[in-house]
C-alpha cells in the first residue's frame, strides 16, 4: 500500500529524455513536479508556463532546494553520475536513468554517495523488466514449468544511429552511441530473465558509417551466465532493415520516411542539432515516445527479436503476449500491455515510491544499474582488447522478484 503523500520531484534536464518520462509523472497522484534544471532559457520558460514549479540553469542548485524530496537525473549520459552524486549529497532520492555511469569508477562513486548520504537510488530508464511481457517471461522460467533455461538469443535492427542526433548521443566517450544509449534495452532484460549473474562477456563492435566517426553503431556479444546458460546480443543501430518486418503481425512502414531522413542528413541538407532541438521540452515539435494506444500489439523496438530456449520449450513475444512452444505444440499466452510499448514508466515511478515511502525492496537499485552499467563496459572492451572480459559486480535478482 503506498502512501498517500506525493513525492515532489525536480527534473535534472529538460531535454528529449524528460518528454520520455514527464508525462507519466503528470498522471501520477504519487508524484508532484515542483523543479526543473536546465540550461536553455527556453525550457526553463515552458517548465514555469507548465507547471509553475521553480526552476534552475545549475543542477546543483536545484538539488540544494529544500523543496525538492527527489531527483530524476536524465542529462545527457556524461553527466549521469555527477548529478547523481550532487542530489545524494544534498540528501535527495534519485532516478537515474541509464546508464548509471560511463566508467566503472563513476558507478563506485554514485554507489558510494548513496550509501553516505542514505537515500534511495532507482537505476532507471526504460528498462523492459518491469514490463508485464517480461514479467510473464520470468513466471514460466521461475515456475519450471519448461524446465531448466538452456539459452538466450535477442536479435534487433534499428536506425538509431541515422535519426537527429545531438553530437554527444553519438560519441562513446560521452556516453553515446549504441553499446551506452541502447545496449541496456537487452542487457537489463536479459539478466533480469537469467538471474542476474553474468560470467563473462566476449563481443565485435562496428563503427562503419564515416559521418558518425565517434560512435559505436554495432555490437554483437556472447555471455555466459554463472550456472553456463549461454546468452547472444546482437544490435545494429544503421539499420535499413527493421526487426518489425520479422513478426508476423507487424509491417514497418516507415521504410520510404527514414530513408529520405537518411539521405538529407547523409549529405548534409539537414540541421540534425535544431531538428533534435525541436523534439525537446518545450521545442516546436516536442513529443513523447513512449507509450500508444492500450493494448497494442508488441514491437520489437529497442530490445528485439527475442527467444528463450528451456529444456523442454521456447518462449518468444507475440503480438498480444507470448507464444510457447512445448511437447503439445504452440499457444499463445494473452497479457494485457499498457501502453503496447514495453517500457512502463509508471512501474519505475512507483518502484522508487515505494521504497522511500514503505521502504519495500527495489530490483532496479544501484547494484543492480552498476551491474547492467560492466556488461556495457565489457562489451566495449572486449572488442577492444579482442579477447573475454570476466565481470566483478554483477548481482543476483533478489528474491521476490
Amino acid at each position: 500500500m503506498t502512501s498517500a503523500k506525493p513525492m515532489k520531484v525536480g527534473i535534472a534536464g529538460l531535454g528529449f529524455g524528460a518528454t520520455e518520462f514527464i508525462p507519466t509523472l503528470e498522471t501520477m497522484p504519487q508524484m508532484e513536479i515542483v523543479a526543473g534544471a536546465d540550461q536553455r532559457p527556453q525550457a526553463l520558460e515552458a517548465f514555469r508556463q507548465r507547471y509553475g514549479g521553480k526552476t534552475y540553469e545549475s543542477v546543483d542548485d536545484m538539488c540544494a532546494d529544500p523543496d525538492v524530496e527527489a531527483v530524476w537525473v536524465a542529462t545527457p549520459n556524461h553527466l549521469h553520475a555527477a548529478n547523481a552524486i550532487s542530489a545524494a549529497n544534498n540528501g535527495k532520492h534519485i532516478c537515474l536513468r541509464k546508464p548509471m555511469g560511463v566508467t566503472m569508477q563513476e558507478c563506485a562513486d554514485v554507489m558510494d554517495a548513496v550509501d553516505r548520504n542514505g537515500v534511495k537510488l532507482l537505476a532507471g530508464g526504460q528498462t523492459q523488466g518491469t514490463s508485464p511481457l517480461i514479467q510473464g517471461v520470468r513466471r514460466i522460467i521461475t515456475s519450471g514449468e519448461l524446465g531448466q533455461v538452456r539459452a538466450m538469443n535477442v536479435w534487433a535492427y534499428t536506425g538509431w544511429m541515422l535519426r537527429p542526433r545531438m553530437s554527444q548521443e553519438v560519441d562513446d566517450a560521452a556516453g553515446g552511441g549504441a553499446v551506452w544509449r541502447q545496449a541496456p534495452h537487452q542487457i537489463e532484460t536479459t539478466r533480469y530473465l537469467g538471474g542476474g549473474m553474468v560470467h563473462s562477456v566476449r563481443s565485435s563492435t562496428g563503427r562503419w558509417r564515416p559521418e558518425r566517426p565517434n560512435g559505436t553503431g554495432y555490437y554483437s556479444a556472447f555471455m555466459e551466465f554463472e550456472d553456463g546458460t549461454p546468452l547472444t546480443l546482437a544490435y545494429s543501430a544503421y539499420g535499413y532493415f527493421d526487426s518489425l518486418d520479422l513478426t508476423t503481425w507487424g509491417e514497418d512502414k516507415g521504410h520510404e520516411g527514414r530513408a529520405k531522413m537518411r539521405r538529407a542528413l547523409l549529405s548534409g541538407e539537414f540541421d540534425e542539432e535544431a531538428g533534435k532541438e525541436a523534439t525537446r521540452f518545450g521545442g516546436s515539435a516536442e513529443n513523447s515516445i513512449v507509450g500508444g494506444p492500450d493494448g497494442r500489439p508488441w514491437t520489437p523496438g529497442n530490445l528485439g527479436i527475442f527467444i528463450v530456449s528451456c529444456q523442454d520449450g521456447d518462449v518468444r513475444m507475440s503480438a498480444q503476449g507470448l507464444y510457447i512452444y512445448d511437447n503439445d505444440g504452440k499457444r499463445e499466452v494473452v497479457i494485457h500491455q499498457p501502453g503496447g510499448a514495453g517500457m512502463t514508466l509508471e512501474s519505475e515511478v512507483l518502484e522508487l515510491y515505494d521504497a522511500v515511502r514503505s521502504d519495500k525492496p527495489m530490483l532496479h537499485d544501484g547494484a543492480w544499474g552498476m551491474a547492467t552499467a560492466e556488461v556495457q563496459w565489457a562489451i566495449i572492451e572486449s572488442a577492444k582488447q579482442r579477447k573475454e572480459i570476466v565481470l566483478q559486480h554483477q548481482v543476483p535478482v533478489p528474491a521476490g522478484f
